[in-house]
């Protein structure tokens, strides 16, 4: 069965492909975006926007709440912890007033108008090198793009959302020596090697919220990575140590 969340999102996919965007390309979907008019900045797509964060020659913004980016985003985004009154500043303030720094901005998709309004305030104010990646989270997600979560996202999940499924991707004696209630250990050194063949990954409902968690941040996107390519999408690693999460849970 496809989740609800799935289908969107390859409705969102299908909306891209058909506006026109992709067909140059052979219609690769990685390569579209919306190709929309009249528009005051370009957009990226989603391929582009991984080459953005492998090289860094970009800054990418995430300009949903801090709630939102708390929940989950973009690894390698930078969030503007600011009222939105204060977008514009807090942009100057993160390039230092640098207004020809590269810029790419993204939201919640297609439908979102938060990365679009900021974009034209940002023209507005001067800035001359500012994009979008207007398919923005749900078509990140869709296309197997890795999802960082921040420790106060962990905190809310871990203790109001019961269907969430937490994978511990450290080693079986590091879970059996301490480990939070309700985890699931996955090593990640079995799971590179292939000797742990299956995970325990929800069949019921492949849009049950799945939290992955190591040692730190690097070993969780370890497991980020092996998960991206299977059909759950609603992945995200913290971004954390376990030690800094392991103390945050005990001290609520």
């Amino acid at each position: 069965m496809i989740s609800r969340l799935a289908c969107s999102a390859f409705a969102l996919l299908a909306l891209a492909v058909n506006s026109g965007a992709g067909l140059a390309q052979g219609r690769d979907i990685n390569l579209a975006t919306l190709a929309e008019s009249n528009q005051k900045t370009s957009e990226v797509s989603t391929e582009e926007l991984r080459r953005i964060l492998a090289d860094g020659s970009a800054i990418v913004v995430d300009t949903r709440s801090r709630e939102e980016f708390d929940a989950g985003h973009i690894p390698g985004a930078r969030m503007l912890d600011a009222p939105a009154s204060d977008h514009v500043s807090a942009v100057e303030r993160m390039v230092r007033g640098d207004k020809r720094a590269a810029l790419v901005l993204y939201c919640n998709g297609p439908y979102c108008q938060a990365s679009r309004r900021l974009a034209e305030q940002l023209v507005g104010a001067g800035f001359s090198n500012v994009r979008r990646y207007q398919l923005g989270m749900p078509i990140w997600r869709a296309l197997g793009g890795p999802t960082a979560i921040e420790l106060r996202g962990f905190l809310r999940v871990y203790k109001i959302d019961m269907t969430a499924v937490i994978f511990d991707g450290r080693s079986a004696n590091e879970f059996a020596n301490g480990n939070l209630a309700g985890t699931l250990n996955v090593p990640v050194d079995e799971v590179a090697a292939g000797t742990l063949k299956k995970l325990p990954l929800p069949e019921d409902d492949f849009n049950r919220r799945i939290v992955l968690l190591g040692r730190d941040g690097a070993q969780a996107r370890v497991l980020a990575d092996v998960l991206r390519t299977r059909p759950w999408h609603n992945v995200s690693y913290v971004s954390g140590t376990y030690e800094a999460l392991s103390a945050a849970v005990r001290a609520k």
